[in-house]
């Protein structure tokens, strides 16, 4: 794949990434997009700055558009609130109009617009592990309908000690979903 314009994407999303002036997809992205956007389980490694949030981004706007719903569809776990509030920046410059807000789901910072944003139906979750398992517990959050889930910069997450979480998180997603999983 030489341009994202031989990726079989709605012709919004591709104006949306010609806008943005994504043009040639990275090697990170000209493999995994295709899989993700088949459907398929994704284990991918490549450096910082390569693309990886793009990677995951656009499989996942293409579901959400042509299956929207008021209900958490997918959810994005990241270690550090900085990296999530900048997956939220890359998913908000490609999500057109006719896409939900994401819930951003973090630490840190007050959680009341945070709930608001769960409320009103985001089907898309951007989280932190700790705050995330926060709102399990509290019952603030319905994840019983993800189909994608994807652990961005997984190995981190787990040098950071959030693998308790995670598994106690996964253990209530449904068994069938698609996952996708970057690494550096």
């Amino acid at each position: 794949m030489t341009s994202f314009t031989e990726l079989p994407l709605s012709s919004a999303l591709q104006q949306r990434l010609a806008t943005a002036q994504f043009i040639i997809p990275t090697p990170v992205q000209a493999q995994a997009i295709p899989c993700a956007l088949e459907g398929k389980d994704v284990l991918a490694t490549a450096q910082t700055g390569t693309g990886k949030t793009l990677a995951f981004l656009i499989p996942i706007i293409e579901m959400l558009q042509r299956e929207p719903s008021q209900k958490v569809r997918v959810l994005v776990l990241l270690p550090t609130r900085e990296l999530a509030i900048q997956v939220n920046e890359e998913y908000e410059k490609l999500r057109g109009k006719g896409l939900s807000k994401a819930a951003l789901v973090i630490g840190g910072v007050s959680e009341k617009a945070q709930i608001q944003a769960v409320r009103a139906g985001s089907s898309l979750v951007v989280a932190t592990p700790g705050r995330l398992q926060d709102f399990i517990t509290r019952k603030l959050i319905d994840l019983r309908e993800v189909k994608i889930l994807v652990l961005d910069e997984a190995d981190r997450m787990l040098d950071m000690g959030f693998l308790p979480a995670i598994r106690r998180i996964l253990a209530i997603l449904p068994q069938r979903r698609q996952t996708l999983c970057f690494s550096a």
